[in-house]
Order: C-alpha cells, then sequence, then structure tokens
C-alpha cells in the first residue's frame, strides 16, 4: 500500500476521499457540523487539485436536488448535510432511491430540534432507515475515508443502482483529528474506475425517468428496490475483499464481532462509540467477565443473520443507541429483536438509549450497561428499554 499519513479530522477524511473520488458534481450547503466537508472541497476546487463542477445551492433540498440531476444524465456526485437538512431533504431521499440514482451523501449525525442542538446523536438518519437508502456508520477518521471510496463502488453497481448514506458521528468523529492514511490516486483510480451509468438521460437512447406507477406497477418497482438492496451485501463483501486487495486495509461486512466467540452476553452499538465499547470489553475480559462488542456497520440492508447468530449464542443482548422511537423503543433495538426472533433460543434483550444530543457515554456507563446484561442474564427483571444518564429516577 502506498499514500500518505496525514492528521486530519472525519470531516476532512471525507473531503480528501472525494477529491480522490473525482465527482463531477458536489452541490454544497453548511450546516453545522458537516460544513468543513463542503469548504475542504471548495478549496481543492478553486486551487485546481479537483476539477468538479461545485454548485453552491440555497438549501439542504436544492443540493439533493441537484445531484439527482446531474445524476439523470450519468454523472458521478457528491453531498453532505446533517439533522434538519436530512430532514429537509427528505422528500428529495425518496425520489433519489426510487430513481436508482448512485448517489453518496455524508451526513454528520446531529441531535434533532426541538430542543434545539448542534450536538450530535444518531435521530437524525435513524429516522430515515425506510427511505431506500443503504446507510452505514463510520467508527473512526480512517473507516470514513475508506467508507466513502466503497460507497461508490458499491452504489455503481449495476445491481444495486442505490444511493449510500455515509454516517458520522456530529463532532465527536466529524471534528476530532487523528492520523489517517490517505492513499495514492493511482489506486484509488484502479479500485474505482470512472463512472459509465447503464441507465441515464440520452437523445439516442432515451428513456423514461421518474415516471408515475399506479397500482398494477407499482409494487413491482418496489420489489425491484428491495431485491437491489438486499443483493447489496454480496456487493459490500466483494468491495470490501477489492478494497483490501488494493490499499490492504480490512473490514468485516456487514458487523464486525469482537470477543464474542465465548462471550455470555454482548452489546450491539453503532458509530464511534464502539470504540469505546471496545475499550471496556477488554477491561471487563481481564477481570474474567465474558462479554463481547457487536459493532453494527451497515443498517441497510440491515444484517439479519449476523445478528441472528449472536443472538442464538449469547444469554442477554443489549442495543446501545443514540436514538428513541417516542412511544416504543431505540429503532435500531426493533430491528436487532426482530432478526433474533426466529431462533430457538432468545436471549434476554435490553435498550440502553444514550448519548442523545452529544451527551458523553463514559467508561462508567459501560460497564453499568454490561453488569444489567449479566443479571438479565441470570434471569433477573428489569426494564426493557432504559434511558441511560437521566437527571431524575
Amino acid at each position: 500500500m502506498s499514500g500518505s499519513r496525514q492528521f486530519v479530522s472525519g470531516d476532512e477524511a471525507v473531503a480528501l476521499a472525494v477529491r480522490l473520488i473525482k465527482p463531477h458534481v458536489i452541490a454544497a450547503y453548511p450546516i453545522t457540523p458537516q460544513t468543513i466537508v463542503v469548504e475542504r472541497l471548495s478549496d481543492f476546487v478553486e486551487d485546481g487539485s479537483l476539477r468538479s463542477e461545485y454548485m453552491h445551492v440555497e438549501s439542504e433540498h436544492s443540493a439533493l436536488a441537484a445531484c439527482m440531476g446531474a445524476s439523470a444524465v450519468g454523472a458521478r456526485t457528491f453531498t453532505a448535510t446533517s439533522s434538519q437538512g436530512l430532514l429537509y431533504m427528505v422528500e428529495c431521499l425518496h425520489y433519489a432511491s426510487g430513481s436508482r440514482f448512485p448517489i453518496v451523501m455524508m451526513n454528520a449525525n446531529r441531535s434533532l430540534a426541538a430542543p434545539w442542538s448542534i450536538f450530535g446523536d444518531q435521530r437524525d438518519s435513524l429516522s430515515q432507515l425506510d427511505c431506500g437508502w443503504l446507510q452505514v456508520y463510520a467508527e473512526d477518521a480512517q473507516e470514513s475515508l475508506d467508507l466513502m471510496l466503497q460507497a461508490y463502488r458499491i452504489a455503481e453497481d449495476a445491481s444495486v443502482l442505490t444511493p449510500v448514506m455515509v454516517n458520522l458521528d456530529g463532532f465527536v468523529l466529524t471534528h476530532t483529528y487523528e492520523v489517517v492514511e490517505v492513499p495514492e490516486a493511482t489506486d484509488v483510480n484502479r479500485y474505482l474506475p470512472p463512472y459509465k451509468p447503464t441507465v441515464k438521460m440520452d437523445f439516442e437512447k432515451p428513456i423514461s425517468m421518474s415516471i408515475s406507477a399506479g397500482p398494477l406497477w407499482h409494487t413491482e418497482f418496489r420489489l425491484q428496490q428491495q431485491q437491489a438492496a438486499l443483493h447489496a451485501r454480496e456487493v459490500i463483501h466483494a468491495a470490501e475483499a477489492e478494497f483490501e486487495a488494493v490499499f490492504g486495509r480490512h473490514y468485516n461486512g456487514l458487523v464486525e464481532e469482537y470477543r464474542c466467540e465465548d462471550a455470555e452476553v454482548v452489546l450491539a452499538t453503532l458509530g464511534s462509540v464502539a470504540g469505546t465499547v471496545r475499550l471496556v470489553v477488554d477491561e471487563l475480559r481481564e477481570g474474567g467477565t465474558k462479554v463481547g462488542l457487536l459493532k453494527l456497520r451497515w443498517l441497510r440492508p440491515f444484517p439479519v443473520e449476523e445478528v441472528a447468530s449472536i443472538g442464538e449464542r449469547v444469554k442477554a443482548l443489549g442495543v446501545l443507541e443514540k436514538n428513541i422511537s417516542f412511544g416504543y423503543e431505540g429503532s435500531v433495538y426493533s430491528e436487532v429483536n426482530s432478526a433474533i426472533v426466529r431462533n430457538r433460543n432468545v436471549p434476554a434483550t435490553i435498550n440502553f438509549v444514550a448519548g442523545l444530543a452529544g451527551r458523553d457515554i463514559t467508561r462508567e456507563d459501560l460497564i453499568g450497561m454490561f453488569n444489567i446484561l449479566q443479571e438479565a442474564a441470570r434471569g433477573e427483571k428489569t426494564d426493557r428499554v432504559i434511558f441511560s444518564q437521566t437527571r431524575w429516577g
């Protein structure tokens, strides 16, 4: 593997990846904590290190609409957003996925109003699991850069043609600086060749796009979307295998199991907090406690088989997420339970809701979660959904 080592934030790692990807069109609108991404890209376009049509649009809705228009004529596109900006795009999210535009978007995870907050949780992206986009969550800046390269390889695959949302935890990841391996352009060109669209607007071969479809045909279109999203599992594994062959870095598919082989209790989570959980697992293991981490990387397509396999082997399974579906439980927790309910052995499950609006999830918090899971594994009763870190009982 060749390349350079740079000390950059998660936002800057994404921008460096996009420069290597060379999209034809970048649609930019600022919103904290994503703004650094489009700022750096504007610098690259200005200094000539990136040849791309840089569109400074008037809103997040316009940003995704511009990407759709460019994608419709066969252009490789990029945009980025966060929080309320993602919600402003919701109408376009469905248009983009239903039209099978392979757009890649970075989302800086940030809490939703009201109360207003610029700090990070995952309620924005998790509210959009049903919009037809593939979703992946990065743990650190290196994974953020690498996922951008992989996202285009997956989205543009002719058997997938589905937009991808790459999610980074706001501030914890977007603004934290780390040493990152930035690959050479020649290696990126080998891994991600120029986009050759199989479907686009063409005067020589006219087609209809974003058409109306009534009851007789609408289901067939939705079935095609479902099949493509499910098939993305295979494409993700292939893209990661080829990524390792070119760049030397290995990823574990839709999930990563850490010290789960003989674990009695496992905590599943996503995003940057997985790194802290990994350290706590090591600490508890040194004390003889059989615990493990299940890092959820991709939520669409959902890792049904991988989650079901963990559920079959453990006595208690916790889900830690920065999200709540008011009136029920966390969205990730619902999906995990759906995956394991078909098992013969269904473990006790507990939903830990923590880190809302950027509140720190500490070592002590995580040890407390593992203690509660051990109690559940022994058959002791506990609440199904636990709001950790609340300031009242």
